[in-house]
This record gives structure tokens, C-alpha cells and sequence, in this order.
């Protein structure tokens, strides 16, 4: 069985940081791509970040370009992404995700899931 298991999100207040941390287990971990996508009430599910398995490709959206930054470690099977510079538009639920090899902008490319970190930042 696979679990993708979202850690690390909370309250902040804007210009503050955070680290969110995605566990995994059941799956070969050095063979996926990971993503983190974020979803806020009403909106569509976006990728913020990204990384390819073999740690040479990422990818950022422009909103988290300069602020976040994605990492993985292939011994732990975890992915990370350090948020600074937080804005209260960064207010969603962020999800990690799976897809074997390559990154995908879509999230309906990704095969699985972990199930949410809500992230909160106040103005």
C-alpha cells in the first residue's frame, strides 16, 4: 500500500516561513517524481513545485519562484518544500504527490496522493 503522508503546515504570519515534509512508503521512491500542488477554497488544484527522480529537474510556478524551494532525499523517501517569504495568497491546502519518473503540471498525471496540510498565512 502507498501513503504519502503531509506534515509541517500551520499558521503563520505573512513574511514567515515554513517546512512542509511528505513521508512516504510503498512505493520505490527513487523512480518518482514528486509535486507539491496547493488548493484554495473555490479554486483549481496547482502545482507549486517540483522535482524529477533523478533530482536534476525542478520546477517552480511563478508564485513560488525565489520563496520556495523543493528537495528530496532518496535515503529518508521524503520530499520538502521550504516556503519563505510567506504570502496570505499562499493560504490553501497543500497535497504532495507521485508520477513516476518526470514531472507533470497536471495533477491529473500523478498516481498518488498524500491527503493534505492546510497552510494558513495571516496578513
Amino acid at each position: 500500500q502507498v501513503l504519502l503522508a503531509e506534515s509541517g503546515g500551520g499558521l503563520v504570519q505573512a513574511g514567515g516561513s515554513l517546512r512542509l515534509s511528505c513521508a512516504t512508503s510503498g512505493l520505490t521512491f527513487s523512480v518518482y517524481a514528486m509535486g507539491w500542488f496547493r488548493q484554495a477554497p473555490g479554486k483549481e488544484r496547482d502545482l507549486v513545485a517540483a522535482i524529477n527522480w533523478s533530482d536534476t529537474s525542478t520546477y517552480y510556478a511563478d508564485s513560488a519562484k525565489g520563496r520556495f524551494t523543493i528537495s528530496r532525499d532518496n535515503v529518508k523517501n521524503t520530499v520538502t518544500l521550504q516556503m519563505n517569504s510567506l504570502k496570505p495568497e499562499d493560504t490553501a491546502v497543500y497535497y504532495c504527490a507521485a508520477r513516476r519518473l518526470v514531472y507533470s503540471r497536471q495533477y491529473s498525471q500523478y498516481d498518488y496522493w498524500g491527503q493534505g496540510t492546510q497552510v494558513t498565512v495571516s496578513s
